[in-house]
Formats: structure tokens, sequence, C-alpha cells
């Protein structure tokens, strides 16, 4: 029997706010088209290898068509989340402890997939000292090791500012950092709990700092009723730390009990917002409905790094 694919809600006991309505998406909110077998046999691939998926656990509505070229991102350092972020769907609570294996699994499955770009990312680790740096750290040098001509982009968590842990992801050598400021300052307290603007800026401009010739990247979701002008601000934000790609998406509210969509915005309006983002200066722009961080991360790099060749 072929396997079902969902964008329901993974984890629908998470109901740490009251219901709110779902706002009826629009018609130009539609996921590509998907080759079954090559999406079963990614499936497959990272089920043997005992892994997560941000592309599962968040509900993400890009899996079918990434999925179906062989892209997953690994989400490490388990599947329960320390924070209670209003936008997203991976579980909140107490993680276990982590698991010295994973670095290994996930170079194994990026070999079994042939990724050329591989994208890792995790769940906030607030519980542990380094808020999971060495771990995140471990990942990268085991897929350089098991894939040496594979790319790797890491999206992290802000570390919760415990001194060292920066220091320990980039020495470990991604060729992308990637940590998504995610909303407008205003929005932080529903959004992002637990997390702060500008220690997020700070972040990422720390990130180039310590390796100038990283690429760094942030992403945006709009909808959650932020002004043009706090949208513009972000952006302007993000160039004065030297970020070089900005990705801008619509926010999907995942299930009643998230953080409401406000509004859905025109694809001629993400058309906008990446001209004026290129603009500012960004070396690379992603812009439109259905942007997330990672969806088409390989093939974007690929054209930064002509760029800059």
């Amino acid at each position: 029997m072929a396997t079902i694919y969902s964008n329901a809600p993974r984890h629908p006991e998470k109901m740490h706010r009251a219901a709110q309505p779902i706002l009826a998406r629009p018609e130009w909110i539609r996921v590509r088209a998907a080759d079954v077998g090559v999406r079963e046999a990614t499936h497959a691939i990272v089920r043997r290898h005992g892994l997560s998926t941000v592309c599962e656990e968040a509900g993400c509505p890009n899996l079918a068509e990434c999925w179906s070229k062989r892209h997953a991102t690994f989400l490490v350092m388990g599947d329960v989340c320390t924070r209670g972020c209003g936008f997203c769907n991976v579980r909140t609570g107490r993680p276990a402890p982590l698991d010295r294996s994973e670095p290994e699994r996930v170079a194994a499955a990026v070999s079994d997939l042939n990724l050329s770009h591989a994208v890792i990312t995790s769940v906030d680790r607030d519980d542990l000292d380094d808020g999971g740096a060495a771990h995140l750290a471990a990942v990268l040098r085991a897929v350089r090791a098991a894939a040496p001509a594979t790319t790797i982009e890491i999206l992290t968590p802000d570390f919760l500012a415990k001194p060292g842990a920066l220091d320990i992801v980039i020495d470990a050598g991604p060729d992308v950092f990637n940590h998504n400021i995610e909303t407008v300052p205003r929005f932080y307290p529903s959004v992002r709990p637990g997390a702060r603007y500008f220690h997020s800026i700070r972040l990422l401009q720390a990130a180039k700092e310590l390796a100038p010739r990283i690429v760094t990247k942030s992403g945006l979701m709009l909808g959650f009723g932020e002004t043009r002008d706090e949208i513009i601000q972000v952006m302007d934000d993000l160039r004065s730390a030297d970020v070089d790609f900005i990705t801008i998406g619509q926010y999907l509210q995942p299930t009643p009990h998230h953080v409401p969509v406000a509004e859905y915005i025109q694809p001629e309006t993400f058309a906008a917002y990446a001209s004026l983002a290129r603009g500012k200066g960004f070396a690379m722009v992603a812009s439109s409905p259905l942007t997330r961080s990672s969806h088409h991360a390989g093939e974007d790099y690929e054209r930064l790094r002509a760029r800059y060749a």
C-alpha cells in the first residue's frame, strides 16, 4: 500500500493557546505535483536511519515537492523543543538526552540521498549548557567526512545567547549559516516568545564576523499583521548585520491553537518585496507565498556561489 502523506498537524495535542479559526487559504497557496515513487524512496531513507525532518514535524507545505527531488531537511537533537513559539508545529516539552549516534546517521542519510546540498536544523535545546552547539558541530563534521563534495547549510536556534556556542558551530565549517528572524519585533511576544529580536540580529552579524566568507541567511514570515515599514526595517537591520540572503514567505497557521493568520499576502506583493530587498543589497532573495528557508536552498546557493566565483 502506498504511503499517505499529509500536511495535517502532526501534534494536535499542542494546545497551549486558545483555539483560533484557521483562515481559508487563497487559490495562490498551491503546492506542486510530486513524483510519488521518489517521494516514498526519500521517506524510506529517512526512516531507515531513524531521523526526524522539519518537513514533517513543522508540516511544511513543500514536503511533497522537495521529497520528490530527494531533498529533506534534517531536524536534529530530537523532535521536542524547549520553546513554544506561536507559529511552530514542533512539539514543546522536555527533550530526551542527545543521541550520540545521530551525527553518523544524518551523514549516512545525506550520502544515501546523494545530496549536493544538505540542510540541517534543530529544535531549541535551552536545557543544554551550550544550547546543543557541540552536537550540531558533530553533525556537520560527520556529514563533511561522509560526503565531502556536499555543501552544508545549518539553520540554528539562537542558543539563548550562551557564550561560545556560535563559535563552536562556525568552527565546524558550514557553507551557509542560517538563523531565521521569523517576524517583525512587534510580534515577538506572541510569535517568538523566549527569543529577542536584536540578539538574533547580533547572532547573524557575529557569524559573518567570525567567518567573513560564509554565506549568512535569514527568513521572514508575513501575514501576522505587520506593516510595510516594519518589513523594510527588518530588511535594513539584516543588511546592517551583513546578511547575504533573505527568504520571505507566507505564514500558514498549523492548527487552531497557533497564532492566527491576519492576512494572506498577494504574490505580486512578495515580488515587490523581493525587488526592495535586492535594492537594499541582498545578494540572494527568495520571496513568494510558499518560500521557506530550505525550499530550493541548494539551487539558490549554487546561483549565489556562481555569482561570487
